[in-house]
């Protein structure tokens, strides 16, 4: 140990300036708020979206559109896909469990099958939601559907 390598124990000193402790630190007086004003105040926190007195941009603008709150959401897996799953996996029944695995849909999410592409495997198939081109084509092929 020498001279040129002691440094003050850790957490001794403070790197942060304290303002607003008196004159004698240089920060004192306003404490770096300036004169007057809503910010000099205490207690002054500006409000999401304040625009310094201007009308707010929220408010400039009309208000549009319309959002249906009984809206069901669904996750739309296609005939194709159910053909792939059933290919792949060697299966003859289809639930939502193949679709989460399969990485099509959220656990969470309602599933409709479309009746997009063909379906050759006869299969029975677990969904919340079909199609009517679906629904044929899936009879068609020899399957069965199970709605949720």
């Amino acid at each position: 140990m020498n001279l040129s390598s002691l440094k003050p124990a850790e957490g001794s000193v403070q790197t942060r300036k304290r303002i607003g402790r008196g004159p004698g630190s240089g920060l004192g007086g306003t404490s770096t708020r300036g004169h007057k004003g809503a910010k000099s105040r205490s207690g002054y926190s500006k409000k999401i979206g304040f625009e310094g007195g201007q009308m707010p941009i929220q408010r400039r603008l009309p208000k549009f559109g319309f959002k249906n709150i009984n809206r069901v959401e669904y996750r739309a897996v296609n005939l194709s896909s159910l053909q792939e799953i059933a290919e792949k996996n060697n299966l003859t029944r289809i639930s939502k469990a193949e679709f989460v695995e399969a990485g099509l849909v959220s656990k969470n999410d309602l599933v409709k099958i479309l009746g997009n592409g063909t379906l050759s495997a006869k299969i029975e198939v677990e969904a919340n939601a079909f199609s009517k081109k679906a629904e044929e084509a899936i009879t068609a092929a020899g399957g069965s559907i199970v709605k949720l």
